[in-house]
Parts: structure tokens; sequence; C-alpha cells
């Protein structure tokens, strides 16, 4: 019985090999690269240079532009619900928004190659995705 169970699991497998098809890329318009492994790691200088969007509650809250020298430069809606950002550095796992002095203001978890997200203990979360206004979305 075993040699026969045996036999039917390498039948399988050999079909399932033969019949594999590589992974299709699911590339969104804001990804860099034709796939995504960047889930929880560090964001770089040269990928973070740039316009990204911070949204909560579904809706798009302000732009901030990212600079490789880890600057940032915030829009004036940014400075309503998020006081002070001065810089950006890498985190373990992500990105944060620092204060003037270093101090995180907003830490971020890495979630994709443009997308990174901040729980909160409110219940509600923070995302920063990478591009500026959409036509028709958010704020």
């Amino acid at each position: 019985m075993k040699p026969l169970l045996i036999a039917a699991v390498l039948a399988l497998a050999a079909t399932g090999a033969a019949n594999a098809q590589p992974p299709v890329s699911q590339a969104g318009p804001d990804q860099v690269g034709p796939d995504d492994h960047e889930a929880g790691v560090p964001l770089t200088p040269a990928e973070a240079a740039g316009v990204w969007t911070l949204a909560s509650g579904g809706r798009d809250q302000c732009h901030l532009t990212l600079g490789a020298a880890h600057s940032v430069k915030a829009d004036a809606g940014c400075r309503e619900i998020l006081p002070g950002p001065a810089g950006w550095q890498p985190t373990s796992d992500g990105m944060a928004l620092t204060d003037s002095s270093g101090r995180t203001i907003l830490a971020f978890h890495r979630w994709s190659n443009s997308l990174f997200v901040s729980h909160r203990a409110s219940g509600v979360d923070v995302q920063l995705r990478r591009g500026g206004p959409v036509a028709g979305g958010g704020r």
C-alpha cells in the first residue's frame, strides 16, 4: 500500500511541475520593477525621492515630497494633521517621519514598493503611498 501511495504522490508532483507557470507580475503603475518583494524592508533614499500621498480613513489627506537627502516638504494640508515633519529616516521595516530634532513623529511599516502603513491606537491606519494627487480622488 505504501509503495502505491508514494507512486501516486510522485506522479502528482511531476504533473504539477510540468504544468507550472512562471509567476505573473501584478505590477501596478507606481511599482518599481516587475515584482514586489519589498514588504518589511527599509526605504532607501533613492526609493524615497518624490511625491507621496498621506491618507487616512479612506481619504487622501495631504501630500509630502520626500528628498533623497532625508528632507520632507509638506503641503498646507499636512501641516494641519501632521505637525512639523522635517525629515525622514529608514527603519528596520520601513520608514519614519521625523521632527527637526530627529524624533519620530510617525513610523510606517513597508507593505510594498509603494505603500507604507502606520497602525494607530485609534484603529484608524495612516497610509503613505507613492504618487501625488489622483484625479477625482481623496481630499
